[in-house]
């Protein structure tokens, strides 16, 4: 299940933590996000270090599609009526600029990035491209419509946004953690006021930044209530055709389309963890229909925080949580979420004012429908009489045939049949 990503680049190593240390900036994770604010703050020069339990872009990162696009589904007609304009005219900016820093970055770097359109189609619904097109045109931005497009199904249309762009996500993270103060194999055990306990020793910062995926820290923020997690699936393909661009259905369960270096990454088959979904059982009977010729070269899955509201949450980690940061809920757009993390959070543990904290607060209203659904959820979980459950907080688990794991409904953690942790936010080695 090793993705195209893994198995055509080695990421560097790094050593563990084995002794206690100070630093200014203590970072948590070594996702893509974490290693974007840690080049930031290098190049700032804030003193920082990066602790990661495992391998550097073990997880997340390295099951992406790799789209760098302020195109998240048909968000904005949604984040006009939830926010008004300003809001989410900040929420384009943020995103516009973290392509543009791509864009700059990666002029240097071997990452084969790539410039290209993104489109979100509709297989039926043109009501819905022509509202999120009329949402854009208020905010000022260039989309399009489109009528016609290169898919092998008949559609609506779609909603084009140009210049967006693609690239190799762990050829770009090796190029930039290279020489970033990171340790490896290194998993935080105790969260204290300034400081953390991890397997190798003690961290003093001054401020802390969580990237953990899923934030570790239960006490502070509600986040067990505010996220959900969602698994998606993909194939490359070789032997498919080029489609020139980057395709997404507006339909959360649709597919996705986009090409790397001859073959076509075909994504879809999702759901929400611990529920049934089409998974690649989906997407091979799609391929099977529509790339007869075609021969699956890889196939991954990919798991991702949802919030209530559809915007991440990057920020101070809860309101009386002084030093403590979050950057979390990045809804399936971990690329321009992770660089919009970058921006934000080096501007805070600097004490700097930046213009997207107004958007990206964690602290804002939890008053949506999806903290209902949540809710209904873990309650239904936990009074559920069966074995085994969730070391997190005691949800029951639901096996997934297609992964072979104990999947969790509520919050998303999930374990290998012999009891093997592989994502959090559970945070013990077995389940119960």
């Amino acid at each position: 299940m090793d993705s195209i990503w893994t198995q055509t680049v080695k990421m560097p190593a790094f050593p563990a933590l084995h002794t206690d240390v100070k630093t200014d900036v203590l970072i948590i994770g070594g996702g893509l996000a974490g290693l974007l604010c840690a080049y930031r703050l290098t190049q700032a020069g804030v003193d920082c270090i990066l602790v990661e339990a495992e391998r550097i872009c073990g997880k997340t990162t390295g099951n992406t599609t790799a789209k760098i696009t302020s195109q998240h589904g048909l968000i904005y007609d949604k984040l006009l009526r939830t926010f008004g304009a300003g809001k989410a005219g900040l929420y384009l900016q943020a995103n516009q600029a973290a392509l543009e820093e791509y864009r700059t970055l990666c002029q240097g770097l071997d990452c084969d990035f790539e410039e290209k359109d993104a489109f979100v189609y509709a297989r039926t619904d043109r009501k819905k491209l022509e509202q999120e097109a009329a949402a854009l045109e208020r905010l000022g931005f260039g989309a399009e419509l489109v009528p016609d497009l290169p898919l092998p199904f008949p559609t609506a249309g779609a909603v084009k946004f140009p210049r967006q762009a693609q690239f190799h996500p762990l050829k770009f993270a090796a190029a930039i953690a290279k020489d970033l103060p990171i340790f490896e194999h290194t998993k935080v055990l105790e969260l204290a006021p300034r400081a953390a306990r991890t397997s190798g020793g003690t961290v003093q910062a001054e401020a802390i930044i969580i990237a953990t995926h899923f934030p570790l820290l239960n006490k502070h923020g509600g986040y067990f209530l505010k996220l959900y997690q969602h698994r998606s699936y993909v194939l490359a393909l070789e032997g498919a055709p080029d489609v020139g661009g980057m395709f997404l259905d507006e339909n959360e369960t649709g597919l996705s389309f986009r090409n790397y270096a001859g073959q076509l990454l075909l994504g879809g088959g999702s759901h929400r963890t611990g529920k049934q979904g089409g998974g690649w059982r989906e997407l091979e009977q799609f391929a099977r229909r529509a790339y007869p010729e075609a021969r699956i070269t890889a196939r991954w899955a990919a798991q991702d925080c949802m919030t209530l509201d559809g915007v991440p949450y990057i920020g101070q980690y809860s309101k009386g949580a002084a030093g403590l940061y979050v950057a979390t809920g990045f809804q399936k757009w971990g690329m321009t979420s992770s660089m919009a993390t970058a921006m934000l959070l080096t501007d805070l543990v600097q004490d700097r004012d930046n213009p997207y904290m107004a958007v990206f607060g964690p602290s804002r209203s939890v008053l949506r429908p999806q903290l209902a659904v949540n809710g209904l959820e873990s309650v239904l979980s936990l009074l559920t009489p069966t074995t085994p459950r969730c070391p997190h907080m005691g949800c029951a688990l639901k096996y997934n045939p297609q992964e072979h794991s104990w999947d969790c409904p509520c919050h998303g953690s999930r374990f290998g049949e012999n009891g093997k942790l592989l994502d959090n936010p559970a945070t013990d080695g077995k389940r119960l």
